[in-house]
């Protein structure tokens, strides 16, 4: 097996025994980006001089003893954090050319653990899509097919980590946009608890919905990298002053006795049928591990997918309120403006692709006048009783299961004229968002015409070690087939 196409944990052992260095590592993984990423298309742009400049110090680290939880270990970024002295675009047009002065948090961490940065990758514009499409630079293509999309916003982190350009890569989930392209890459994906990791430095779309977190190829390896990015931050509001746990202790304990949620209303109509076969079969095994799996009700299910593009789009209208070319980026006409709002009006029709606008037009109506009572305030109302059924649901079960995606991965152009056959993309993954709670998606098998399927693991707020723990478990159990896409 090439050293690119291993896990964390195998690398690290690898590295303490002195059976490789970090820039050989470093170089595996930039070979196979020079193989397929004229195919794939997961990055913005690379950061191949840093990068190998990070693993040379990587291993004079580790030559010195100085191992820390990540060292030396290649990861790649969503395009939508800020990266101090590196373009941060959020695959949009208006900020091309942006260069943040200062790093997220979680990239913070992530250089405080050693790791060394591979490239930005792509995604949705402004993280708004289901499938990577709406890039300013172009699509990206699923690696198990590439006529297939990957999935989105973060198409671009998982199909990095699906293709082997990377080891692990980081993404945000707004309303599936982690746990959704996870699934139809074949990685596995986790969606945080909001509030768990620190969205400073992370660029807005939807600022009551949006977290961090990792792919990586398995569950051990998630737990590492939830390890890294998790805990409080002052420069955060919203981060939540509580202990976190080591993740990697929720591994091989098991789940035997634990209830196992089936909420009904998650099997519905219009589910593909290998899907459906995929994760009847996930059931099977959590029983045979010593789960006991319940049908569950989460009653307010139907109005998920209303809320979710209510909501959003208010916030996204609010937070890209922004950009208008005088404090970011792209700015039409420069040094030949009639007056001010003429700038206004042109920088934002030509640099936001048709999703944002039709988003931020959708969210300026739900916020105006005489339409705020009628359609935030009451979205924001179903919201609280979406969240309800959750806590009723985990007074009855640890954790709950459902299909990740209603589909595997779908034709590149077959939803784009379509809009809302594109959010049913995520019908299984919004209400995560809405209520809070943490979300994990992990490999499940394959179709007949082996593309990847993914199954969706839910719990209570700041329980993901109980997702560790069952998803572990289920890894483990299941004996899902690793292959890998035939590029």
């Amino acid at each position: 097996m090439e050293l690119n196409q291993t896990t964390i944990h195998e690398l690290q052992e690898k590295i303490r025994t002195g059976e490789t260095t970090s820039v050989e590592i470093v170089q595996a993984v930039f070979n196979r980006i020079d193989a397929v990423e004229g195919v794939v298309h997961a990055y913005i742009a690379l950061m191949r001089d840093s990068a190998l400049e990070e693993a040379k110090r990587a291993d004079l680290n580790i030559r010195e003893g100085k191992i820390r939880a990540l060292t030396g270990i290649p990861v790649a970024l969503k395009d939508i954090f800020c990266t101090r002295g590196f373009r941060t675009t959020c695959g949009s047009r208006i900020l091309y050319n942006y260069v943040p002065p200062y790093d997220a948090t979680v990239v913070e961490k992530l250089r405080e653990s050693g790791a060394v940065f591979v490239g930005k990758t792509n995604m949705d514009e402004f993280a708004m899509g289901s499938s990577t499409e709406t890039s300013f630079f172009g699509i990206t293509r699923n690696p198990w097919d590439l006529e297939r999309i990957p999935g989105g916003s973060s198409g671009g982190s998982a199909a990095a980590v699906a293709a082997d350009e990377c080891i692990a890569s980081l993404g945000s989930d707004t309303g599936g946009s982690i746990r959704q392209p996870a699934a139809l890459c074949g990685v596995v994906g986790m969606k945080p608890t909001y509030g768990r990791v620190s969205r400073f430095g992370l660029i807005a779309f939807a600022s009551s919905l949006d977290q961090i977190g990792p792919f990586t190829r398995d569950v051990e390896d998630c737990a590492i990298m939830m390890n890294v990015i998790a805990g409080y931050d002052p420069k955060e509001s919203t981060s939540v002053p509580i202990e976190v746990p080591d993740y990697r202790e929720y591994l091989s304990r098991g789940i035997e006795g634990w209830t196992v949620g089936i909420p009904k209303e998650y099997f519905i109509e219009g589910i593909d049928p290998e899907v459906l076969t995929a994760v009847q079969n996930t059931i099977k095994v959590i029983e045979e591990s010593g789960g006991r799996c319940i049908e569950i009700s989460l009653p307010h299910t139907e109005y998920c997918l209303a809320v979710y593009y209510i909501v959003a789009p208010a916030e996204a209208s609010s937070n890209l309120a922004r950009y208008d070319g005088v404090k970011y980026g792209f700015r039409s006409g420069a040094g030949n403006v009639q007056d001010l709002l003429t700038m206004y009006k042109k920088t934002r029709s030509e640099s936001f692709g048709a999703e944002v606008k039709r988003r931020i037009m959708l969210g300026t109506y739900v916020l105006s006048s005489g339409y705020y009572d009628a359609y935030y305030k009451k979205a924001s109302k179903v919201r609280a009783l979406i969240k309800r059924d959750f806590d009723e649901a985990f007074k009855l079960c640890d954790v709950i299961v459902t299909p990740a995606s209603p589909t595997p991965a779908f034709k590149i152009g077959e939803k784009t004229d379509d809009p809302l056959q594109m959010y049913l993309s995520d019908i299984f993954t919004i209400s995560a968002n809405l209520a809070g709670i943490p979300g994990i998606s992990v490999p499940c098998g394959f179709t007949r015409s082996g593309l990847p399927l993914g199954v969706q693991f839910l719990s209570g707020p700041f329980e993901e070690g109980k997702l560790i723990q069952i998803a572990a478990a289920y890894e483990k159990n299941a004996k899902i087939e690793r292959r890998r896409p035939n590029l």
